[in-house]
């Protein structure tokens, strides 16, 4: 058994005060740099296991917005003890829901979950217009960019998004995952996106291959 794996598992059962008790106890141990990253790692481990539960039905919603959190609570512990902060971000994802669209669940669980992945997540909110997901690109100069969506308009709207980045000349410098039922892999091809998912563990894993 690989010295991090009980973390590892730990996490991926949900097991918060498991979790808790093992990294209280490598703190006080005064670790360098490289062990906290070990235990970083480990915990992302944790996390892609709770999305391989979802994914074959064992975890739900609720598993995931959890499992986030209790993520979140042990990244915290963790940072403050590393001396060079090689627990930057893993990259910067823009996420909204797109013009004429105001649903807002899968796009929050998405957000918590790739935060909790170490991304550094500017969530734009819902019913967002070409525009705004322009000027946020321009001001934020995210690595990708995440459109979400659940009515079928949506498509439409995701289509007139890319569009807009792609005259705003800012289309090449980033990548576009797309959210919600409606998206296929053919209105993904139709509206210019990089990958969709209807999955929020799903889409972080894309995302995570990517900034790799």
């Amino acid at each position: 058994m690989a010295k991090w794996d009980q973390l590892t598992k730990a996490i991926g059962d949900l097991e918060e005060k498991k979790v808790m008790k093992i990294l209280n106890k490598f703190v006080a141990t005064n670790p360098s740099d490289k062990e906290v990253q070990e235990v970083i790692d480990a915990c992302h481990k944790g996390m892609a296991r709770v999305g391989d539960s979802f994914e074959r039905g064992d975890y739900f919603v609720g598993d995931l917005i959890f499992s986030g959190e209790v993520l979140s609570e042990a990244l915290d512990l963790l940072k403050p003890i590393l001396k060079n902060d090689t627990s930057a971000k893993t990259g910067k994802i823009l996420l909204g829901t797109v013009h004429g669209d105001l649903h807002d669940i899968g796009k929050n669980i998405f957000k918590s979950m790739a935060s909790a992945a170490g991304f550094e997540v500017y969530d734009i909110g819902i019913d967002q217009s070409v525009g705004a997901f322009v000027n946020k690109v321009r001001e934020v100069q995210p690595d990708i960019v995440g459109m979400s969506g659940v009515l079928t308009v949506a498509l439409e709207a995701m289509k007139h998004t890319v569009d807009g980045l792609k005259e705003a000349g800012l289309r090449n410098d980033i990548k576009i995952i797309l959210g919600g039922n409606p998206v296929t892999k053919e209105a993904c091809q139709y509206i210019g996106g990089d990958a969709y998912t209807t999955n929020a563990a799903e889409g972080v894993r894309i995302c995570r291959g990517w900034i790799k």
